[in-house]
């Protein structure tokens, strides 16, 4: 399926039920492809939200390890 860019803004919603029933949708402007909008099969979906940072790697600071118990401690001492 083809349309114009002008079109996809108009009828946006039955686009994307189109894409959602299997078809894919290429956008054109002043008849160049500019777009493509595509079904997401179920291996395209993470079966999770991901996080938009990415994994964060921590540096190892050599710092003790702490227990809630031992946060507790150290912030009452913070006058927190």
């Amino acid at each position: 399926m083809e349309t114009t860019a002008r079109e996809f803004n108009q009828k946006s919603s039955q686009i994307l039920a189109a894409a959602a029933r299997g078809e894919t949708v290429t956008v054109t402007k002043n008849g160049t492809p500019v777009a493509r909008v595509v079904p997401i099969t179920g291996d395209d979906v993470p079966p999770f939200p991901s996080d938009p940072m990415g994994g964060i790697e921590l540096p190892d600071l050599g710092l003790p390890e702490l227990s809630d118990d031992g946060i507790e401690e150290v912030l009452k001492g913070m006058g927190s």
